[in-house]
């Protein structure tokens, strides 16, 4: 008999267009040959160009995929990505907190899409830094986010730092400041865990083709805990791979475009 592959549980909204969320999710997933299991929290109209609908999974839907998923086949890790609403965000942490609070959890904080649409609103960001945070071994919010979450001032390694110490001291873990949305020459994304600060420091790649990254490298690095690698070996893996996803872009689309999900950076 084959070993059986390590198991993620992805709670997350859907993308028609399969380049971000739950479908971005599922593809990153199997490149990493981990089995992937989803709680749909949203059904979204959206495609390269614009994200023109939302419609919300009652929260008590959700909570119920969850338990589905984990009360039979289990999980080695969760990603979070979006939620939408506060009731969801309520009903995730209710659920992860009463069945799987020792399975690592990689959030990632969405509350805005690559093409501009707010998909998280303010009540919902109060409850996902009170009850969600906690639970988190690992949070990977960008500069906005940060900013929204706990003040983010600035766009420097240092500012950056400070972000992810802040939210360390909320009760995440781990954070992971992605610094894709600055200027420099290399996107920097900060690392700051229980051992000290780290700094993951790519070229900048000029591209339009940049829909679901967020996602993707969330989903890589949940990958990674699920198979036992530690923090910032889970996160350095997962950050080459995105790398190589955004070189190797296909170019789908009249907008920000997807990842090439099947990309190799060894």
């Amino acid at each position: 008999m084959s070993e059986k592959p390590k198991r993620i549980l992805i709670i997350a909204g859907s993308d028609p267009s399969g380049g971000a969320g739950l479908q971005a999710d599922i593809k990153t997933a199997d490149r990493f040959g981990v089995y992937a299991m989803t709680a749909v929290t949203a059904i979204t109209v959206q495609n390269t160009r614009s994200v023109s609908a939302v419609q919300p999974v009652p929260a008590a839907r959700v909570a119920a995929q969850i338990e589905a998923c984990l009360s039979d086949i289990g999980a080695d890790a969760i990603k979070i990505g979006m939620l939408g609403t506060a009731a969801v965000v309520k009903a995730v942490a209710s659920a992860i907190a009463k069945a799987a609070k020792k399975t690592p959890v990689v959030l990632d904080p969405v509350m805005v899409s690559t093409s501009g649409s707010r998909l998280l609103g303010n009540a919902a960001v109060r409850v996902l830094t009170k009850e969600l945070l906690p639970l988190a071994a690992l949070v990977t919010p960008n500069l906005p986010e940060a900013k929204a979450l706990v003040g983010l001032s600035g766009s420097t390694r240092d500012a950056a730092e400070a972000a992810g110490r802040k939210l360390r001291a909320l009760g995440a873990k781990a954070a992971l400041v992605k610094g894709g949305h600055a200027t420099r020459a290399t996107v920097d994304d900060v690392l700051v865990w229980e051992r000290g600060v780290e700094v993951l420091a790519f070229p900048r790649i000029k591209t339009k083709h940049t829909h679901g990254t967020g996602c993707t490298y969330a989903t890589a690095i949940a990958c990674g805990l699920a198979q036992g690698l530690s923090i910032p070996l889970a996160v350095g893996r997962a950050r080459e791979y995105l790398q190589a996803a955004i070189q190797s872009a296909p170019g789908l689309g009249k907008g920000h475009g997807p990842l090439n999900h099947w990309a190799r950076s060894e």
